[in-house]
């Protein structure tokens, strides 16, 4: 780096405003390479570019600060406005604004470890999206064949599982999926190995995912998003058998069961042939009594009935029902042949009124009716026909065809009485 001691102490050898910014910045590097330092966030911004910016300060001053995003990339925890931390990092001058800044590379919140802090970050993040919730969660399958394991094939896991479950439940096979468990790879590695489970044909029954012990950093591939998020969405039903008994993760709170070791996902998972051999020989047991049961009333229901008269003589049975169906087929014949009288005698007084209200009757007392010869047209008046116009009269034992030569209205005619 260019030093600028030599010049800017005379008003002849003035410096210029950059060469003063690159003289602090200078200055401040050699001074400050690396300190820590503690305040809150404020002014928090993340932009496409993955560099995080932000304002560290108390509550007499503040300063900006930096966190590039090679170092981002690796923070665990999400950062906010109003957050306590305590970081390292250099000062560095920003000479275009002649502005200082902390360049960070460690960065940690205070009280709680950044690991915590993700973990419970992400914890609640996902409870709000109800991954954990337990109406999602699925029933395990009773009875097994095929397993499949997402694990390190090198690892302790496979070893204790397989242990404890021959010992339980030695009619099942087991697949492992290769799959680092620990590391940057690892996160990558699990979600592959899920998914792959999911394409094995014939498809798998059981899915178990998971490792032996470590510490909470050993352990933390299974704590990552996409890893969880890969465990809830699985197709297939999931064990989440990580570490020790003391070890909770988020993969154990998205999967269906959670065993707390890889010898307890066998318990969890597979059925126990002790248990079950007890369990039928007691059914079998209260299958046969129940069965003897059965046998034993249904041949008292046998006897009582035997000795019922109607069993003991079944003809007469048959008799009494033949008797009373003769008893029905006479009443109903009476039944029928009375109202068919009724009905005839009914139809004969209809005809009787018919009858006499027929025109024909009318027509034998002397009267006539007269109509048009070509439409048939009933005459009413003499004002309804025309000179020369054929006219028919029907009489009661004919029909005469005349014509018109004369029509004469009358105001009124004399009443007569009908013969």
């Amino acid at each position: 780096m260019e030093h600028y001691e030599a010049r800017g102490d005379s008003q002849e050898r003035p410096l210029s405003v950059s060469q003063v910014n690159w003289f602090i910045k200078q200055l401040l590097e050699e001074a400050m390479p690396n300190l820590w330092a503690e305040g809150e966030i404020s002014d928090l911004s993340q932009p496409q570019s993955g560099h995080i910016y932000f304002t560290l300060k108390d509550d007499r001053s503040q300063i900006r600060a930096v966190i590039w995003r090679s170092t981002a990339q690796r923070l665990k925890f999400k950062l906010k406005d109003g957050m306590s931390v305590v970081c390292r990092g250099s000062v560095d001058v920003y000479p275009p604004r002649g502005s200082y800044q902390l360049n960070l590379n460690t960065i940690h919140p205070q009280g709680v470890g950044p690991l915590q802090l993700a973990f419970a970050q992400l914890h609640e993040k996902l409870s709000k999206e109800g991954l954990f919730d337990e109406r999602n969660k699925r029933p395990l399958p009773e009875f097994p064949r095929r397993i499949g394991f997402v694990t390190s094939p090198s690892g302790a896991a496979i070893h204790d599982f397989l242990e404890a479950a021959q010992a339980q439940w030695p009619n099942f096979e087991l697949l492992v999926i290769p799959a680092r468990v620990q590391g940057e790879q690892a996160i990558r590695d699990l979600v592959l190995g899920i998914r792959r489970a999911q394409r094995i044909k014939p498809a798998l029954d059981l899915l178990i995912v998971g490792r032996g012990g470590g510490s909470i950093e050993d352990l933390w591939a299974f704590n990552e998003e996409a890893v969880v998020r890969e465990v809830a969405n699985c197709a297939l039903p999931t064990i989440s058998a990580v570490g020790h008994e003391i070890d909770v993760t988020l993969c154990d709170l998205a999967a269906d069961a959670r065993a707390l070791t890889p010898t307890q996902a066998a318990q969890v998972g597979l059925p126990n042939a002790d248990k079950l051999r007890v369990w039928l020989e007691q059914s079998s047991q209260r299958i046969r009594q129940a069965l003897h049961q059965r046998v034993a009333a249904a041949r008292n229901r046998l006897e009582q009935w035997s000795a019922v008269g109607v069993l003991a003589r079944p003809h007469d049975l048959h008799r009494m029902h033949r008797q009373r169906l003769d008893e029905l087929k006479l009443h109903a014949d009476r039944q029928i042949a009375t109202l068919v009288n009724r009905r005839q005698e009914d139809l004969a007084a209809m005809a009787q009124n018919l009858e006499a209200l027929s025109p024909l009757n009318v027509l034998a007392r002397g009267y006539s009716i007269t109509s048009l010869a070509d439409s048939g047209t009933r005459l009413r008046s003499c004002e309804d026909v025309t000179l020369g116009q054929e006219i028919q009269t029907t009489l009661p034992d004919g029909i005469v065809t005349s014509q018109v030569t004369e029509s004469s209205p009358k105001r009124s005619l004399p009443r007569q009485s009908l013969p």
